[in-house]
């Protein structure tokens, strides 16, 4: 019975140590969340004419949109979303592509997720799937989301994201590049970091063999 004082003491002050301990770990948790969003992913070497090899058409009278999206990528529906409003505020301006790049001996329609979908719903894109991923490779690009803008001549003019963050949408400098070089030929930026999933987690040997998810 002398020590039940003592443990009786003690009790507060484990239960401030487990409160300051939970307190930490939950800074600690929000911490990594906000530098994971703010990390962006690679570059890669973005081509800087229009590859001679693709089977996607170069419109020579607008600027042509690139983008390749990862249909799996979480991050990218905060891409898509922008690219929606990019391309609602340029019509008629623009000539637009998302590229599905899939692995290739995927299951059939592996790539009909609700990104696939959203993709196919915004006016004025028209969505690639690109089997074995050889369509994004010529592009030179290794994240999701990574968009390219090319000129009338095949010029790429801008390179980067259309997200502030991974996942977030809201204003941003890439897409109001973009859109400044639709509608006025110029813009103050070219380039942006990309914020989003690799595109290819794993190098091996891939076909070119692509088709278009718009097709009937």
């Amino acid at each position: 019975m002398k020590h039940a004082p003592l443990r009786a003491a003690r009790h507060p002050r484990t239960i401030l140590l487990m409160g300051l301990m939970w307190l930490f770990a939950l800074s600690a948790g929000a911490w990594a969340l906000l530098k994971y969003s703010r990390a962006p992913g690679a570059v890669g070497k973005p081509a800087r004419q229009w590859p001679a090899t693709s089977r996607i058409q170069l419109d020579p009278q607008h600027a042509t949109l690139v983008m390749v999206a990862h249909p799996r990528c979480p991050c990218t529906r905060a891409s898509l979303g922008e690219l929606a409003r990019l391309m609602a505020q340029c019509p008629g301006r623009l000539t637009a592509f998302v590229i599905l790049p899939i692995p290739a001996g995927s299951p059939e329609e592996w790539e009909q997720t609700d990104l696939w979908r959203g993709a196919k719903a915004i006016p004025g894109v028209t969505v690639i799937c690109d089997l074995g991923g050889g369509q994004a490779r010529s592009f030179g690009v290794v994240t999701s989301g990574h968009t390219l803008l090319y000129d009338a001549r095949g010029r790429l003019i801008f390179s980067g994201g259309i997200t502030e963050s991974r996942g977030h949408e809201g204003d941003n400098a890439g897409q109001s590049a973009i859109v400044d070089l639709a509608l006025q030929g110029s813009a103050a930026i070219s380039a942006v970091p990309v914020f989003g999933c690799p595109l290819f987690a794993v190098q091996a040997e891939i076909s070119n063999r692509t088709s278009s998810c718009n097709s009937p």
